[in-house]
Protein backbone atom coordinates (compact mmCIF):
# COMPACT_ATOMS: atom_id res chain seq x y z
CA UNK A 1 0.00 0.00 0.00
CA UNK A 2 1.03 3.61 -0.51
CA UNK A 3 2.08 5.18 2.78
CA UNK A 4 -0.26 8.17 2.74
CA UNK A 5 -0.64 9.03 6.40
CA UNK A 6 -3.50 11.10 7.70
CA UNK A 7 -2.26 13.55 10.32
CA UNK A 8 -4.13 14.77 13.38
CA UNK A 9 -2.02 17.25 15.40
CA UNK A 10 -2.17 17.01 19.17
CA UNK A 11 -4.60 19.67 20.44
CA UNK A 12 -2.52 20.29 23.58
CA UNK A 13 1.15 19.30 23.05
CA UNK A 14 3.56 19.37 25.97
CA UNK A 15 4.70 22.99 26.53
CA UNK A 16 8.24 23.79 25.38
CA UNK A 17 9.53 24.52 28.90
CA UNK A 18 8.15 21.23 30.23
CA UNK A 19 9.64 19.34 27.28
CA UNK A 20 13.02 20.97 27.92
CA UNK A 21 12.88 19.87 31.56
CA UNK A 22 12.10 16.30 30.49
CA UNK A 23 14.96 16.24 27.98
CA UNK A 24 17.35 17.44 30.67
CA UNK A 25 16.65 14.26 32.67
CA UNK A 26 14.64 11.83 30.54
CA UNK A 27 15.39 8.59 32.36
CA UNK A 28 14.28 5.57 30.35
CA UNK A 29 10.71 4.86 29.30
CA UNK A 30 9.19 7.45 31.63
CA UNK A 31 8.00 10.13 29.20
CA UNK A 32 6.40 9.96 25.75
CA UNK A 33 6.14 12.34 22.83
CA UNK A 34 3.00 14.12 21.66
CA UNK A 35 2.03 11.74 18.87
CA UNK A 36 1.91 8.09 17.84
CA UNK A 37 1.38 6.17 14.61
CA UNK A 38 -1.34 3.58 14.03
CA UNK A 39 -1.91 1.25 11.06
CA UNK A 40 -4.65 -1.38 10.91
CA UNK A 41 -4.66 -4.78 9.20
CA UNK A 42 -7.65 -6.97 8.43
CA UNK A 43 -7.83 -10.31 6.65
CA UNK A 44 -10.13 -8.81 4.03
CA UNK A 45 -8.46 -5.43 3.48
CA UNK A 46 -4.79 -5.91 4.38
CA UNK A 47 -2.84 -2.92 5.71
CA UNK A 48 -4.92 0.24 5.83
CA UNK A 49 -5.56 3.59 7.50
CA UNK A 50 -2.00 4.72 8.33
CA UNK A 51 -2.34 7.66 10.67
CA UNK A 52 -0.38 10.02 12.87
CA UNK A 53 -2.57 10.78 15.89
CA UNK A 54 -2.22 12.34 19.35
CA UNK A 55 -0.61 10.01 21.90
CA UNK A 56 -3.33 8.55 24.05
CA UNK A 57 -4.97 5.45 25.56
CA UNK A 58 -6.22 2.47 23.57
CA UNK A 59 -9.73 1.13 24.00
CA UNK A 60 -9.96 -2.67 23.84
CA UNK A 61 -12.94 -4.99 24.16
CA UNK A 62 -12.54 -7.47 27.06
CA UNK A 63 -12.54 -10.29 24.51
CA UNK A 64 -9.76 -8.79 22.35
CA UNK A 65 -7.62 -11.76 21.38
CA UNK A 66 -4.26 -10.34 22.46
CA UNK A 67 -5.52 -10.31 26.05
CA UNK A 68 -6.15 -14.05 25.94
CA UNK A 69 -3.65 -15.60 23.54
CA UNK A 70 -0.72 -13.19 23.63
CA UNK A 71 -0.22 -12.42 19.95
CA UNK A 72 2.03 -9.39 20.39
CA UNK A 73 5.45 -8.40 19.09
CA UNK A 74 7.63 -5.30 19.35
CA UNK A 75 10.89 -3.72 18.30
CA UNK A 76 13.22 -1.10 19.75
CA UNK A 77 15.53 1.33 18.01
CA UNK A 78 16.91 4.81 18.56
CA UNK A 79 16.93 8.11 16.69
CA UNK A 80 19.90 10.41 17.28
CA UNK A 81 20.31 14.07 16.57
CA UNK A 82 23.45 14.55 14.50
CA UNK A 83 25.96 17.41 14.91
CA UNK A 84 24.48 19.16 11.85
CA UNK A 85 20.99 19.10 13.41
CA UNK A 86 19.58 16.30 11.25
CA UNK A 87 18.12 13.17 12.84
CA UNK A 88 19.08 9.62 11.90
CA UNK A 89 18.23 6.17 13.19
CA UNK A 90 20.66 3.30 13.48
CA UNK A 91 20.06 0.36 11.11
CA UNK A 92 16.25 0.70 10.87
CA UNK A 93 16.04 -1.75 7.96
CA UNK A 94 17.40 -4.46 10.25
CA UNK A 95 14.63 -3.71 12.75
CA UNK A 96 12.04 -3.83 9.96
CA UNK A 97 13.29 -7.26 8.87
CA UNK A 98 13.31 -8.61 12.42
CA UNK A 99 9.80 -7.25 13.01
CA UNK A 100 8.60 -9.23 10.00
CA UNK A 101 10.40 -12.35 11.23
CA UNK A 102 8.81 -12.01 14.67
CA UNK A 103 5.38 -11.60 13.06
CA UNK A 104 5.87 -14.73 10.97
CA UNK A 105 6.85 -16.79 14.03
CA UNK A 106 3.78 -15.57 15.93
CA UNK A 107 1.44 -16.19 12.94
CA UNK A 108 0.72 -12.47 12.60
CA UNK A 109 0.42 -10.19 9.57
CA UNK A 110 3.82 -9.05 8.28
CA UNK A 111 4.24 -5.28 8.00
CA UNK A 112 6.10 -4.34 4.77
CA UNK A 113 9.51 -2.82 5.38
CA UNK A 114 8.70 0.39 3.51
CA UNK A 115 5.65 0.97 5.69
CA UNK A 116 7.67 0.29 8.85
CA UNK A 117 10.32 2.81 7.76
CA UNK A 118 7.69 5.37 6.69
CA UNK A 119 6.11 5.19 10.13
CA UNK A 120 9.46 6.07 11.75
CA UNK A 121 9.89 9.09 9.49
CA UNK A 122 6.31 10.20 10.11
CA UNK A 123 6.59 10.17 13.91
CA UNK A 124 10.11 11.58 14.18
CA UNK A 125 9.23 14.39 11.77
CA UNK A 126 6.18 15.33 13.84
CA UNK A 127 7.98 15.09 17.18
CA UNK A 128 11.50 16.16 16.17
CA UNK A 129 11.68 18.64 19.06
CA UNK A 130 11.66 15.63 21.40
CA UNK A 131 14.98 14.35 20.05
CA UNK A 132 17.73 15.27 22.56
CA UNK A 133 20.74 17.39 21.50
CA UNK A 134 23.66 15.77 19.71
CA UNK A 135 26.80 14.67 21.51
CA UNK A 136 25.35 13.26 24.71
CA UNK A 137 24.13 9.93 26.03
CA UNK A 138 20.50 10.69 25.17
CA UNK A 139 18.41 9.63 22.17
CA UNK A 140 14.79 9.24 21.13
CA UNK A 141 13.80 5.62 21.75
CA UNK A 142 11.32 4.32 19.18
CA UNK A 143 8.98 1.46 20.10
CA UNK A 144 7.10 -0.16 17.20
CA UNK A 145 4.70 -2.90 18.27
CA UNK A 146 1.75 -4.89 17.02
CA UNK A 147 -1.11 -6.71 18.71
CA UNK A 148 -4.04 -8.93 17.78
CA UNK A 149 -7.25 -6.89 17.94
CA UNK A 150 -9.95 -9.27 16.72
CA UNK A 151 -12.71 -9.65 19.32
CA UNK A 152 -13.52 -13.25 20.17
CA UNK A 153 -12.37 -16.38 21.95
CA UNK A 154 -10.73 -19.36 20.28
CA UNK A 155 -7.10 -20.37 19.88
CA UNK A 156 -6.21 -19.32 16.32
CA UNK A 157 -4.46 -16.43 14.58
CA UNK A 158 -6.36 -13.17 14.78
CA UNK A 159 -8.07 -11.77 11.68
CA UNK A 160 -7.23 -8.20 12.74
CA UNK A 161 -4.06 -6.50 13.95
CA UNK A 162 -3.04 -3.03 15.02
CA UNK A 163 0.47 -1.70 14.46
CA UNK A 164 1.53 1.21 16.66
CA UNK A 165 4.64 3.32 17.04
CA UNK A 166 5.37 5.42 20.10
CA UNK A 167 8.50 7.33 21.10
CA UNK A 168 10.22 8.21 24.35
CA UNK A 169 13.24 10.45 25.02
CA UNK A 170 15.82 8.22 26.67
CA UNK A 171 18.90 8.49 28.80
CA UNK A 172 20.88 5.51 30.14
CA UNK A 173 18.89 2.25 30.39
CA UNK A 174 20.34 1.58 33.84
CA UNK A 175 19.69 4.33 36.37
CA UNK A 176 23.30 4.33 37.57
CA UNK A 177 24.64 4.81 34.03
CA UNK A 178 27.35 2.74 32.39
CA UNK A 179 29.26 0.94 35.11
CA UNK A 180 29.99 -2.74 35.80
CA UNK A 181 26.90 -4.61 36.91
CA UNK A 182 26.39 -7.85 38.78
CA UNK A 183 24.64 -10.63 36.86
CA UNK A 184 22.75 -13.62 38.26
CA UNK A 185 23.46 -16.88 36.41
CA UNK A 186 20.15 -18.76 36.52
CA UNK A 187 20.26 -22.53 36.69
CA UNK A 188 16.62 -22.89 37.71
CA UNK A 189 14.88 -21.03 34.89
CA UNK A 190 15.50 -20.85 31.14
CA UNK A 191 14.63 -18.12 28.68
CA UNK A 192 13.63 -20.13 25.60
CA UNK A 193 13.94 -23.56 24.00
CA UNK A 194 14.77 -24.71 20.48
CA UNK A 195 11.61 -24.55 18.41
CA UNK A 196 10.08 -22.01 20.77
CA UNK A 197 9.75 -18.24 20.44
CA UNK A 198 13.24 -17.22 21.56
CA UNK A 199 14.13 -15.85 18.14
CA UNK A 200 11.02 -13.61 18.10
CA UNK A 201 10.79 -10.30 19.93
CA UNK A 202 7.52 -11.20 21.61
CA UNK A 203 6.21 -9.85 24.89
CA UNK A 204 5.69 -13.32 26.35
CA UNK A 205 9.43 -13.98 26.32
CA UNK A 206 9.97 -10.97 28.55
CA UNK A 207 7.05 -11.79 30.84
CA UNK A 208 8.65 -15.18 31.48
CA UNK A 209 11.87 -13.45 32.53
CA UNK A 210 10.32 -11.38 35.30
CA UNK A 211 10.34 -14.08 37.98
CA UNK A 212 14.03 -14.97 37.51
CA UNK A 213 14.74 -11.24 37.25
CA UNK A 214 13.20 -10.83 40.72
CA UNK A 215 15.30 -13.75 41.92
CA UNK A 216 18.41 -12.06 40.60
CA UNK A 217 17.44 -8.79 42.27
CA UNK A 218 17.26 -10.62 45.60
CA UNK A 219 20.95 -11.38 45.11
CA UNK A 220 21.75 -7.77 44.20
CA UNK A 221 21.98 -8.38 40.46
CA UNK A 222 20.74 -6.06 37.73
CA UNK A 223 20.38 -8.73 35.03
CA UNK A 224 19.96 -12.50 34.65
CA UNK A 225 21.98 -14.73 32.32
CA UNK A 226 20.31 -17.91 31.07
CA UNK A 227 21.51 -21.34 30.01
CA UNK A 228 20.08 -23.46 27.21
CA UNK A 229 16.86 -25.33 27.99
CA UNK A 230 18.04 -28.73 26.74
CA UNK A 231 21.26 -29.36 28.68
CA UNK A 232 21.28 -26.45 31.15
CA UNK A 233 24.94 -26.09 30.23
CA UNK A 234 25.43 -23.59 27.41
CA UNK A 235 25.23 -19.84 27.86
CA UNK A 236 22.20 -18.41 26.03
CA UNK A 237 21.71 -14.68 26.62
CA UNK A 238 20.52 -12.24 29.26
CA UNK A 239 16.95 -11.09 29.72
CA UNK A 240 17.40 -8.02 27.53
CA UNK A 241 20.97 -8.34 26.21
CA UNK A 242 23.19 -10.52 24.10
CA UNK A 243 26.45 -11.56 25.77
CA UNK A 244 30.07 -11.07 24.70
CA UNK A 245 33.28 -12.44 26.21
CA UNK A 246 36.80 -11.14 25.63
CA UNK A 247 39.77 -13.47 25.95
CA UNK A 248 43.17 -11.81 26.32
CA UNK A 249 43.85 -8.18 25.45
CA UNK A 250 45.39 -5.88 22.88
CA UNK A 251 46.52 -7.50 19.63
CA UNK A 252 45.86 -10.96 21.04
CA UNK A 253 42.27 -10.28 22.08
CA UNK A 254 39.56 -12.66 20.94
CA UNK A 255 35.95 -11.53 21.04
CA UNK A 256 33.52 -14.41 21.53
CA UNK A 257 29.73 -14.47 21.56
CA UNK A 258 27.32 -17.43 21.76
CA UNK A 259 26.32 -18.59 18.30
CA UNK A 260 22.71 -18.14 17.24
CA UNK A 261 21.36 -21.49 18.29
CA UNK A 262 17.69 -21.11 17.44
CA UNK A 263 16.74 -19.85 20.90
CA UNK A 264 18.81 -16.64 20.97
CA UNK A 265 17.41 -13.36 19.64
CA UNK A 266 19.49 -12.06 16.73
CA UNK A 267 20.49 -8.74 18.24
CA UNK A 268 21.16 -5.83 15.89
CA UNK A 269 23.73 -4.36 18.28
CA UNK A 270 25.27 -7.84 18.48
CA UNK A 271 25.66 -8.00 14.72
CA UNK A 272 27.06 -4.46 14.62
CA UNK A 273 29.68 -5.35 17.21
CA UNK A 274 30.77 -8.39 15.23
CA UNK A 275 31.29 -6.24 12.13
CA UNK A 276 33.17 -3.50 13.98
CA UNK A 277 35.32 -5.89 16.01
CA UNK A 278 36.57 -7.51 12.81
CA UNK A 279 37.37 -4.09 11.37
CA UNK A 280 39.39 -3.25 14.48
CA UNK A 281 41.47 -6.35 13.82
CA UNK A 282 40.09 -8.51 16.62
CA UNK A 283 39.72 -12.23 16.27
CA UNK A 284 35.96 -12.78 16.35
CA UNK A 285 34.32 -16.12 17.13
CA UNK A 286 30.72 -17.25 17.35
CA UNK A 287 30.49 -20.53 19.24
CA UNK A 288 28.94 -22.27 22.21
CA UNK A 289 30.25 -21.24 25.62
CA UNK A 290 29.49 -23.31 28.69
CA UNK A 291 28.73 -21.90 32.11
CA UNK A 292 31.77 -23.80 33.40
CA UNK A 293 34.05 -22.14 30.83
CA UNK A 294 32.63 -18.71 31.73
CA UNK A 295 33.14 -19.09 35.47
CA UNK A 296 36.51 -20.82 35.19
CA UNK A 297 37.76 -18.28 32.65
CA UNK A 298 36.92 -15.40 34.96
CA UNK A 299 38.51 -17.15 37.90
CA UNK A 300 41.80 -17.93 36.12
CA UNK A 301 41.97 -14.62 34.22
CA UNK A 302 41.73 -16.02 30.70
CA UNK A 303 38.47 -14.11 30.25
CA UNK A 304 39.40 -10.45 30.63
CA UNK A 305 36.04 -8.83 29.93
CA UNK A 306 32.36 -9.72 29.74
CA UNK A 307 29.63 -7.35 28.59
CA UNK A 308 26.03 -7.29 27.47
CA UNK A 309 24.76 -5.41 24.45
CA UNK A 310 21.39 -4.31 23.14
CA UNK A 311 19.55 -1.32 21.71
CA UNK A 312 18.39 -0.01 25.07
CA UNK A 313 21.48 -0.72 27.16
CA UNK A 314 23.96 -0.31 24.25
CA UNK A 315 27.08 -1.84 25.86
CA UNK A 316 27.10 -2.59 29.57
CA UNK A 317 30.10 -4.14 31.35
CA UNK A 318 29.65 -7.09 33.67
CA UNK A 319 31.83 -6.94 36.75
CA UNK A 320 30.66 -9.96 38.71
CA UNK A 321 28.70 -13.17 38.12
CA UNK A 322 26.74 -14.63 41.01
CA UNK A 323 25.27 -18.14 41.10
CA UNK A 324 23.91 -20.67 43.57
CA UNK A 325 27.39 -21.89 44.50
CA UNK A 326 29.13 -18.55 44.85
CA UNK A 327 30.44 -15.74 42.65
CA UNK A 328 33.37 -14.74 40.44
CA UNK A 329 34.70 -11.34 39.44
CA UNK A 330 35.61 -10.41 35.87
CA UNK A 331 39.20 -9.13 35.88
CA UNK A 332 39.25 -6.46 38.62
CA UNK A 333 35.54 -5.73 38.22
CA UNK A 334 36.08 -2.16 37.06
CA UNK A 335 35.11 -0.26 33.95
CA UNK A 336 37.88 0.44 31.48
CA UNK A 337 38.35 3.08 28.84
CA UNK A 338 36.07 3.89 25.92
CA UNK A 339 37.76 3.32 22.54
CA UNK A 340 36.29 6.36 20.79
CA UNK A 341 37.17 8.65 23.68
CA UNK A 342 33.65 9.91 24.37
CA UNK A 343 33.34 8.13 27.70
CA UNK A 344 29.99 6.57 26.89
CA UNK A 345 30.64 3.85 24.34
CA UNK A 346 32.36 0.56 25.00
CA UNK A 347 33.19 -0.02 28.67
CA UNK A 348 36.22 -2.11 27.90
CA UNK A 349 39.70 -1.90 29.31
CA UNK A 350 41.45 -3.87 26.56
CA UNK A 351 39.89 -1.89 23.73
CA UNK A 352 38.78 -5.18 22.17
CA UNK A 353 35.08 -4.39 22.01
CA UNK A 354 34.19 -1.59 19.57
CA UNK A 355 31.97 1.45 20.04
CA UNK A 356 28.35 1.34 18.91
CA UNK A 357 27.06 4.62 20.31
CA UNK A 358 28.75 6.56 17.53
CA UNK A 359 25.53 7.62 15.75
CA UNK A 360 24.70 9.58 18.88
CA UNK A 361 28.02 10.79 20.22
CA UNK A 362 29.22 11.94 16.81
CA UNK A 363 32.82 11.01 17.56
CA UNK A 364 33.97 8.16 15.37
CA UNK A 365 36.53 7.29 12.76
CA UNK A 366 33.61 6.40 10.51
CA UNK A 367 31.88 9.13 8.51
CA UNK A 368 28.68 9.91 10.38
CA UNK A 369 29.43 7.02 12.75
CA UNK A 370 27.55 4.52 10.60
CA UNK A 371 28.30 1.00 9.53
CA UNK A 372 28.96 0.42 5.83
CA UNK A 373 26.21 -0.72 3.53
CA UNK A 374 26.64 -4.30 2.36
CA UNK A 375 24.72 -5.83 -0.54
CA UNK A 376 21.38 -7.21 0.63
CA UNK A 377 21.88 -6.08 4.22
CA UNK A 378 21.39 -2.32 4.64
CA UNK A 379 22.95 -1.30 7.95
CA UNK A 380 21.88 2.30 8.38
CA UNK A 381 19.12 4.53 7.14
CA UNK A 382 19.13 7.99 5.60
CA UNK A 383 18.39 10.93 7.87
CA UNK A 384 14.82 10.71 9.16
CA UNK A 385 14.40 14.48 8.97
Amino acid sequence: MSAQFTRTPHPAPVPADRRAAILADPGFGRHFTDHMVTIRWTADGGWQDPALVPYGPLTLDPATMVLHYGQEIFEGLKAYRQPDGSIASFRPTANAARFRASAARMAMAELPDDLFLASLTELVTADREWVPPAGGEESLYLRPYMLATEVGLGVRPSAEYLYLLIASPAGPYFADGVKPMDVWLSTEYTRAALGGTGTAKAGGNYAASLLPQAQGAEHGCAQVAYLDAEERRWVDEMGSNNLFFVYGSGDDAEVVTPSLSGSILAGITRDSLLVLAKELGCQVTERRISAEEWLTGCADGSITEVFGCGTAAVITPIGRIKHVDGEVTVADGSRGRSPCGCGSCSPTSSGASPPTRTPGCGRSSRPEGRLPETPGTPRSGPPLT
